[in-house]
């Protein structure tokens, strides 16, 4: 009886720590490499189920966002060395991409653009902020009660 209960004790304790330590790492699905056009389509198409644009203001929408990422094509295979430089001038590009799209349209659809980009605005941040150092999840701080002396 002894045997069969210390047989399934260490059964139980093997299969526990085989299962404790799962080294497998789970892959991250690949973006898709997409191009300029097709980059410029979707975005295009998601602005249209969002804000219901007209045909005129679709085309021109399109051909906005179609410069927009052929510039963030050019930029992304540019040479990296000053950064901090670049993403002003990026940061600028995108204002004044920003501003094109406002033109096209009206003010209702603006007001509905403006709701997207804060809640995307407030996804990000909220995403920014739960990773902690060297992109992992931040972990609660360890809190032991140490046991009462005396």
């Amino acid at each position: 009886m002894k045997k069969a209960i210390l047989t399934i004790a260490i059964a139980v304790m093997g299969l526990s720590a085989a299962f404790a330590q799962d080294t497998t790492k789970r892959m991250r699905r690949p973006m898709p490499k997409m191009t300029a056009e097709q980059r410029a389509e979707r975005v295009t198409e998601r602005m249209e189920k969002q804000l219901s644009l007209t045909a005129d203001q679709k085309a021109k929408i399109y051909a906005i966002e179609l410069d927009n990422a052929k510039k963030m094509e050019a930029w992304k295979s540019a040479d990296q060395g000053d950064v901090k430089g670049k993403m002003k001038e990026r940061k600028a590009e995108m204002d004044a991409q920003k501003a094109k799209v406002d033109a096209v349209l009206t003010a209702d659809q603006k007001t509905k653009l403006d709701a997207f980009r804060a809640e995307a605005k407030e996804k990000g941040e909220k995403m920014r902020k739960g990773l902690g150092e060297r992109g992992r999840k931040a972990k609660p701080p360890v809190v032991s009660d140490p046991p009462a002396q005396g």
